[in-house]
């Protein structure tokens, strides 16, 4: 196991970590969390023995191996494959002895050893984790030279989980990776037979592939069992009556004062005044609990165009003359929020510049409306930042009639405060140079957004931030992303980018998640018996069920929150059966808001079929 035990740890003399300690059973996944800036990363160079401890302690098993991916695998002429296969130094050497032994029974030792670490299946497991990451067949044989950085980070990826060492450290490894090969890492990590501890903002990652959430907080660490919504849920608990308690003790201390303050000068009372200075003395104070940063997104309203904003008829896009989508016959309304579905390589990022105005048609047509404007974000837009100039010097770059009090409140409106306007954006962290691309691509008040992989390196309170803007954005919405939070509670409509073609994909989220992990392709669509023209009064009363069912679920939001804020107050625990009839409540109110949102699901699903 991996027992961290009362380490302290500073940077340029700021506290990190004070007598921080956790354990780690064997064999366990776990998931590491914590503000940007807590010292996640820096606990992961502690454990490598790569910085120096002040005090406490790190212990592994002996002979135990550790391993992480440092940097992306250098340019070379070596495939793919074979750069993989190299990541196992013990096989390589065993290998590479195997040629040159001569002594009978070192032979024997070595051959034995081959055969008990699986040598001989090594090419094969090397080519299903590079398939999984995105590499087919043919490209795992071309060198590591064809590849850009990005790709590169994937095949270091490779490299470490078929190096299968006893204690894997990963840091945000989805950020390199499309929705594909995140689910397939996913999955890959839930079967991994060793203790793996991954920093990460990806949601579902850390439900489904974690047993457990190691808190990096106010320079402690703490362990908690479950996925990260059950954590989620019992921080929330803890932290209000953390505040219940610290408001109860600030209240008993103003009491104690106000004694103190109107008796000390009375002789009278002048021992029960010294014995209430006492009693403040030696009350523990209790600290309530940090607020969470409010991160914001504000993204400027459009004008309302009439329908449809974009419109497709046949139309071919690609590069050189050579389509890669063929006959596209689709369109985007102001209302949609569409995500992108798509293996790597299938065209999700040419059909997002044809839509953006990137990209010429090939031929058929694509009718814009004439007032739209697109606002258009992908992940190396990051990189393309002025890295010498400040967030405020990149604005008034693109809007120099603009007075500075109206740039910085457009800054501070994507979370980038006073210090940051100011910093040089070469010393601004990943998630910092994001809001500011943002930022710059909502810049005009766009009508349709076209977000490509927007959530790398936001933290978990930016990414909620974000869902909440984009949900209140009057705009249209395309994204393309591996987050499957984000996309299950943004997108409304999936089309599916395959084989030349964009269809939509009928099923949900989650049925396309199944579908890559068990390798399935999609069922091709029957065809559907001509449906019957739903009336309007029909409309109308479907409609009506919809507006019911969100009123239930509101209403039932609201009772299950004044519940959940009269069980966090400790002095109910004092009343045992009050308590207990309080709790009964709340688990009712929990059962009747499920039964109600499947209601509105049901609802919903009923109207968007009639059309």
């Amino acid at each position: 196991m991996l027992r961290i035990s009362d380490i302290t740890y500073s940077i340029e003399g700021r506290p990190l970590f004070e007598n921080a300690s956790a354990t780690i059973p064997t064999g366990h996944k776990v998931g590491l969390v914590g503000r940007n800036g807590a010292g996640k990363t820096t606990l992961f160079r502690l454990i490598k023995s790569e910085l120096a401890l002040e005090g406490g302690e790190i212990s592994l098993p002996s002979r135990a191996r550790i391993g992480g991916v440092a940097q992306e695998v250098p340019s070379s002429s070596t495939s793919l494959l074979d750069t993989v296969l190299a990541a196992d130094t013990e096989r390589a050497e065993l290998l590479a002895e195997a040629e040159t032994a001569t002594d009978p029974a070192r032979i024997a030792e070595v051959q034995t050893r081959l055969s008990d670490i699986d040598a001989w299946s090594a090419e094969g497991r090397a080519s299903q984790i590079l398939k999984g990451l995105g590499f087919d067949a043919e490209a795992q044989l071309r060198p590591c030279s064809d590849f850009s950085g990005g790709w590169r980070m994937r095949v270091a990826l490779a490299g470490v989980l078929f190096a299968q060492p006893d204690l894997l450290l990963l840091d945000e490894p989805t950020n390199y990776l499309d929705l594909e090969g995140a689910l397939w890492l996913e999955s890959y990590l839930q079967k991994y037979p060793h203790t793996v501890l991954i920093i990460s903002h990806d949601r579902g990652l850390l439900n489904r592939a974690v047993q457990g959430i190691l808190h990096l907080d106010s320079k402690k660490l703490t362990y908690w069992t479950g996925p990260y919504d059950q954590f989620a849920r019992q921080m929330a608990e803890r932290r209000a009556v953390q505040a219940a308690e610290a408001k109860k003790q600030d209240a008993r201390r103003a009491h104690l004062q106000s004694f103190v303050d109107r008796f000390k000068a009375k002789a009278s009372k002048a021992v029960q005044a010294q014995s209430r200075v006492k009693m403040l003395e030696k009350m523990e104070t209790i600290t309530p609990p940090e607020e969470a940063r409010k991160q914001v997104f504000t993204f400027p309203e459009p004008e309302e165009l009439s329908p449809p904003i974009i419109n497709m008829d046949g139309a071919s896009v690609g590069y050189d003359g050579k389509p890669v989508l063929r006959r596209l016959s689709l369109r985007v309304d102001q209302d949609d929020r569409i995500a992108l579905l798509g293996r790597n390589g299938e065209g999700k990022s040419t059909l997002s510049k044809m839509l953006a105005g990137k990209l010429p048609v090939i031929d058929g047509n694509v009718t814009r409306s004439s007032k739209l404007r697109i606002g258009y974000f992908a992940q190396h837009q990051v990189d393309e930042l002025h890295v010498d100039e400040t967030p405020l010097q990149h604005l008034q770059a693109m809007r120099p009639a603009e007075g500075q009090p109206r740039l910085r409140a457009r800054l501070a409106g994507f979370g980038l405060g006073a210090d940051q306007a100011e910093t040089a954006v070469g010393r601004l962290s990943g998630g910092q140079k994001a809001r500011l691309s943002l930022l710059l691509a909502t810049l005009d008040a766009p009508h349709l957004l076209i977000l490509d992989e927007p959530t790398n390196h936001l933290d978990m309170e930016s990414r909620e931030a974000l869902t909440e803007a984009l949900n209140g954005y009057s705009g249209a919405v395309i994204l393309v992303s591996h987050d499957m939070h984000l996309l299950s509670l943004v997108a409304d409509r999936l089309w599916l980018v395959k084989d030349g073609a964009v269809n939509p994909f009928d099923q949900d989220l989650e049925a396309y998640r199944k579908m890559l992990l068990s390798g399935d392709e999609p069922e091709k669509p029957k065809a559907a018996p001509k449906k019957k023209a739903v009336s309007r009064e029909d409309t109308q009363a479907m409609k009506a069920e919809v507006r019911k069912c969100e009123e239930r679920v509101g209403k039932l939001t609201d009772m299950r929150e004044k519940l959940a804020t009269k069980l966090a107050n400790p002095e109910l625990y004092e009343r045992p059966a009050e308590a207990e009839v309080w709790q009964k409540k709340y688990a009712e109110v929990m059962e009747a808001l499920d039964r109600a949102e499947d209601m509105w699901l049901r609802a919903q699903s009923k109207l968007e079929a009639a059309g």
